[in-house]
């Protein structure tokens, strides 16, 4: 018996073309007297139906935040256009947080100037959230996988929130629209 691995409007890449392509329909392949197919087939659209072997879905940011190397983290950059004395009302005068995500000091996130200079603290509460966002997603996925062993003992309040986890995770994860 076979179970889909790829669903309907999902991008994969098909290993034997080298191409991405987007499944346009799950084709089943059904056998007389058996409940599920025997066989699955997808058409992304290049003129033939390829099987779950020749293709492959897109990595999760999932198995890229699982994968232990992640240390997302503040570095303080040097502040070019302003003097230390000329920025006293920022939370690190003489600086700008800039999160590094990976293993070398240098790219990742970090903010203009100016818009740092508009509100530097809502800049340095940003740069807090983005380094600590594998951390955060990390604690989502175990409360989804706590929630689904435990669903029927817990109050429909704590059912409700898992629900919002998922949404979240899903959209993380790319497969859900986050303006959804």
């Amino acid at each position: 018996m076979a179970k889909a691995q790829y669903h309907k409007n999902q991008r994969v890449y098909v290993k034997t073309i080298g191409t991405w392509a987007i499944v346009e329909r799950v084709v089943p392949q059904w056998t007389k007297g058996l409940d599920e197919p025997i066989r699955i087939y997808y058409d992304v659209g290049l003129g033939r139906e390829f099987g779950a072997d020749e293709l492959q879905g897109e990595q999760t940011l999932q198995t890229q935040f699982d994968d232990g190397s992640t240390n997302w983290r503040i570095i303080r950059a040097r502040n070019k256009w302003q003097a230390p004395e000329d920025s006293a009302h920022h939370p690190h005068p003489g600086t700008y947080p800039v999160v590094v995500t990976g293993e070398t000091d240098w790219g990742g996130w970090r903010v203009p100037g100016a818009e740092y200079d508009l509100n530097p603290q809502k800049i340095e509460a940003q740069s807090r959230l983005i380094a600590n966002a594998t951390k955060l997603y990390s604690i989502a996925t175990s409360l989804l996988e706590a929630a689904k062993e435990e669903a029927e003992h817990l109050p429909d309040s704590m059912l409700e929130l898992a629900r919002d986890v998922a949404k979240v995770v899903k959209a993380i994860d790319g497969q859900l629209d986050p303006t959804a």
